[in-house]
């Protein structure tokens, strides 16, 4: 190879280098867009994939009022679950769940809480989905939230995420009263499907 064409293809090199040296420095990171909040007439669709032991996304946001399309998805090999309120309602339903921990062969026994702390509580076997149309309380704002598992053990091993309520439009209330809903102090939830996804 002649030196100048050698120069010339080391000299490409260097720029090309420089160029994506300079494309690479992530800077600061872009500000999530604005959400356009979910009505009842067109819910925001959310994903929430649980797999054994995480969650993705690592924040989960929603407009407090809004309405969504809540898609929870268990990529694991356990069954998981997602349930979404404060402080107070992951307490009430990791010690609900730990009272059952040892339960003897046979079906799993009945969990419950109290409704003033129940939030919204989604169970999804592995490598199913369940649908759920959820008005977003507006109670959201007020204290943090969490998304957790309390599947025994599950929590304790960091299945828990934070929501962030963000920033969107007003949101103009909705009635709640609808047949085949569930309200409680976690807004309102109607069950749309439940499916299990091919292997």
């Amino acid at each position: 190879m002649p030196r100048s064409l050698a120069r010339h293809a080391l000299a490409a090199l260097a720029a090309l280098t420089a160029l994506s040296l300079v494309a690479c420095d992530e800077g600061a990171v872009p500000p999530t867009p604005p959400i356009v909040p979910g009505a009842s007439a067109a819910p925001r669709e959310v994903n929430i994939v649980a797999r054994d032991y995480q969650f993705s996304p690592p924040t989960v946001d929603f407009v407090p009022g809004e309405t969504v399309l809540l898609h929870v998805v268990n990529g694991g090999l356990e069954v998981h679950e997602a349930v979404i309120g404060d402080q107070a309602t992951q307490d009430a339903w990791e010690a609900a769940e730990a009272a059952v921990a040892e339960h003897p062969p046979g079906p799993t026994p009945i969990v419950s809480v109290p409704p003033e702390v129940a939030g919204l509580r989604v169970v999804v076997p592995s490598g199913g989905r369940v649908d759920v149309v959820w008005t977003v309380p507006a109670a959201i704002a007020t204290v943090p939230w969490l998304v957790g598992c309390h599947i025994p053990g599950h929590y304790a091993k960091g299945m828990v995420v934070p929501v962030r309520v963000a920033d969107g439009p007003s949101v103009p209330s909705s009635s709640a009263a609808s047949r085949g809903r569930i309200g409680s102090s976690a807004g309102t939830a109607v069950i749309r499907s439940r499916r299990h996804l091919p292997a």
